[in-house]
């Protein structure tokens, strides 16, 4: 990957830690198997197979008078643990602090320390903090208690109007200072490079909760160039469509607005109906502060599409129902904004990989059925 100048999640996390550390900024990862990554993606500290108990965390021993990184194992309460780590974020407010669930759902067991302290934090004590949550969040067959992070409820508790388009002077860092937290989902190895990046570096300290990808970590697709992670390169709040649709938006029928893993499964399924022409996708990296300004710019580019927002989680679950009024305020109401996805349902997932490949082709036929939303209009 050096050598081709490209990078994947792990290494992207590692060259953020890194720059980080030799910037003098302390960095503590925990959670349940982090040393290694629940996933076998990370191995920050290695072992030694002849002397019992011996190790080496290579990130200690990067630069001349860096910063510690600090990577530890935790035990299994999520409750615990989270309350510690909150409570270290705020003694230590230079220091990025980040708690890493083994999957996504496992926050459940710690929702009170997140409903309680982390979520309303500053609105009830006056004390900002900056810890970050990386919760593994995608549907990928897998059953009901390893698929979601439950998006939906920190999208729920955002502090955020739906209904008030907002003033845009100075938009993008004042959203972050009013808001009470960060909701991001990347789909890109650069774009969390930067996020990691930036949440340390701004004047100001908020939550952060990062949606973490699982399969994508090995996606040969996912990966990003070292010229998106140069100094004048930042994190992107929206990825645009920058193929042959955006080259004439004028003939674009349909406009999916996605995040996160699913814009993967729509580009192929676009490309197998060759349909780039006709529908643009356009990615929402942070979904909290919602970019009012980016998307603004994306209706007014794509006037003649439909606009429908695509997910793989279900209905009642996920994105859904936190964008789609906010980007009906973006448009001024002028059109719908239609919904492509899986059905209502008490459970995030099928337990049945059938199933799940089944609900996967639907949402597909239906974000690239043209006259799906024909009769509904």
């Amino acid at each position: 990957m050096v050598k081709n100048r490209t990078v994947d999640w792990a290494l992207a996390e590692y060259m953020a830690f890194g720059s980080l550390l030799k910037e003098g900024i302390h960095i503590r990862l925990s959670g349940q198997d982090v040393e290694r990554g629940t996933f076998s993606h990370r191995h920050h500290v290695l072992h030694d197979q002849n002397v019992d108990k011996r190790t080496c965390i290579p990130m200690n021993h990067l630069w001349p008078n860096q910063a510690p990184y600090t990577v530890c194992n935790s035990s299994l309460s999520e409750y615990g643990v989270l309350g510690f780590e909150l409570g270290f974020a705020m003694a230590s407010p230079n220091a990025l602090v980040l708690w890493e669930a083994q999957f996504g759902d496992f926050h459940n067991t710690a929702q009170c320390i997140i409903d309680q302290f982390i979520c309303p934090g500053q609105a009830k004590w006056v004390r900002q903090n900056g810890i970050v949550l990386l919760l593994p969040h995608g549907m990928e067959g897998m059953g009901p208690e390893h698929s979601s992070a439950r998006p939906e409820r920190f999208l729920q508790m955002c502090n955020d109007d739906p209904d008030v388009f907002p003033k845009l002077d100075d938009f993008d860092v004042r959203q972050l200072y009013e808001c009470n937290w960060i909701v991001v989902n990347c789909s890109t190895p650069a774009n969390f490079f930067h996020v990691l990046r930036r949440q340390i570096l701004l004047p100001f300290r908020k939550p952060l909760i990062i949606f973490t990808p699982k399969s994508l970590l090995r996606h040969p697709e996912a990966r990003s160039s070292f010229d998106d992670m140069l100094p004048g390169t930042h994190f992107l709040r929206i990825i645009p469509d920058s193929g042959p649709a955006a080259q004439s938006p004028e003939q674009v029928k349909r406009v999916l607005f996605c995040t996160g893993k699913v814009y993967y499964d729509l580009t192929r399924e676009r490309k197998a109906r060759q349909m780039e022409a006709d529908v643009a996708i356009t990615r929402v990296e942070q979904l909290s502060p919602f970019p009012f300004d980016l998307l603004q710019r994306e209706a007014e580019k794509y006037l003649a599409a439909e606009l429908v927002w695509c997910q793989e989680e279900h209905k009642n679950q996920g994105y859904y129902d936190y964008v789609k009024p906010r980007l009906r305020t973006t448009i001024n109401r002028a059109k719908p904004v239609w919904y492509a996805g899986r059905e209502p349902a008490a459970a995030p997932a099928t337990g049945n990989k059938k199933t799940h490949l089944t609900e996967l082709q639907r949402l597909l036929d239906m974000a690239f059925d043209l006259d799906a939303f024909k009769d509904l209009a």
